[in-house]
C-alpha cells in the first residue's frame, strides 16, 4: 500500500507553501497558480506512482511519467529563465516535504522512519540529477536558438540601388557563418537580378587567412551567379595583415570604404549620382 496517498494532499501544501516563502521565489517568471499548477501534476502522478517494489529502485520504468512530467517542468524553466540552482531546488523541496510527512507517519518507529527515508532521499537525488541534465539541454538549445537568430540578423542583404546589393558583415567570420553569409547573398541576387554585391567587412575585427579564404568562397560563389563581387571596408591594419599573410587578392575588387565600393559600382553600371542645387525663388 502506498503511504503517501492519504498524505497527499498534506504533501502539496508542504511543498508548495515552502516554496512560496522562499525568498528567491522568481514571481517575475511564474505566476503562483502556474507553480501550484505544476507542482500539484508532480505530486499526483508521483504519489499514485510509488510503491513498496519501485521505491528502492530509482531505475524503475514506473517513474517514466513522472520524468516525463519532470523534463517538461526542466524545459519550461530553463526557456523561462531559471537558473540551475532554482530548478533543482524544486525536487529537493518536494524531497522535504515527502520526509516531513514520513516523520509524521513513523514518528515512534525510528529505524523504519531512517530506511523509508533513505528511499526517498535516494529517489528524490536522482530525480534531481534528471533536471540538472535536462536543464543543461534545455538551456543549450535556447543559445543554440539564440545563436541563428543572431547570425541570422547580423547578416542581413540590403538592397540599396537597382541592381546592387550590400552585405554589411560584424564580428567573426567562421565556416558556419560563410554559408548563411553566401546562402542568403545568393539567394537575393536570384530574387532581385542584382549584377553587384558589395561584402562590407568594416565591422570584422580582425582577418586572418581563413577568414580570407571564407571571403574568397564567397566571392567565387557571387560570380558564379554572375553577378560581381566588390569587398569594402578594408582598413590600414587589415590590409597589412593580408599582406604580410601572403592572401593573394589581386583578382577581386577591394574598396576601403562601403562609399568607394558603391561609387565604383555607379560607374560600373553606368550610373552617375549628383548633387542637385536648387535655386531660390525671389518673391
Amino acid at each position: 500500500m502506498n503511504i503517501f496517498e492519504k498524505k497527499k494532499t498534506q504533501i502539496l501544501e508542504l511543498w508548495v507553501n515552502s516554496q512560496l516563502a522562499d525568498e528567491g521565489l522568481r514571481e517575475d517568471l511564474i505566476s503562483n497558480e502556474e507553480l501550484r499548477g505544476s507542482s500539484e501534476e508532480l505530486v499526483d502522478i508521483l504519489v499514485s506512482t510509488l510503491n513498496e517494489d519501485n521505491l528502492n529502485n530509482v531505475y524503475s520504468s514506473d517513474f517514466d511519467p513522472v520524468l516525463e512530467i519532470l523534463a517538461g517542468i526542466t524545459i519550461t524553466r530553463a526557456r523561462q529563465g531559471f537558473s540551475p540552482r532554482e530548478t533543482g531546488l524544486f525536487v529537493l523541496g518536494l524531497k522535504d516535504a515527502l520526509l516531513s510527512v514520513l516523520q509524521d507517519i513513523y514518528q515512534n518507529d525510528t529505524q523504519k522512519l531512517y530506511s523509508e527515508s533513505l528511499k526517498i532521499s535516494k529517489l528524490l537525488d536522482s530525480f534531481s540529477i534528471v533536471m540538472f541534465e535536462t536543464f543543461i539541454k534545455g538551456r543549450e538549445e535556447v543559445i543554440l536558438r539564440q545563436t541563428d537568430e543572431i547570425a541570422e540578423i547580423s547578416t542581413p542583404v540590403i538592397r540599396v540601388w537597382d541592381g546592387i546589393l550590400a552585405l554589411p558583415i560584424i564580428g567573426t567570420l567562421d565556416s558556419a557563418r560563410t554559408q548563411i553569409v553566401m546562402e542568403n547573398l545568393l539567394q537575393e541576387i536570384v530574387e532581385t537580378g542584382s549584377s553587384i554585391a558589395i561584402l562590407d567587412i568594416s565591422g570584422v575585427p580582425a582577418v586572418d587567412s581563413l577568414v580570407a579564404q571564407h571571403l574568397i568562397k564567397t566571392v567565387s560563389a557571387t560570380r558564379l551567379m554572375g553577378a560581381e563581387c566588390i569587398i569594402s571596408g578594408i582598413r590600414p591594419e587589415i590590409a597589412q595583415t593580408i599582406v604580410h599573410l601572403g592572401i593573394d587578392l589581386s583578382n577581386i575588387i577591394t574598396k576601403a570604404s562601403l562609399a568607394s565600393a558603391l561609387r565604383f559600382a555607379f560607374t560600373n553600371l553606368n550610373l552617375e549620382v549628383r548633387k542637385v542645387v536648387k535655386e531660390k525663388v525671389s518673391r
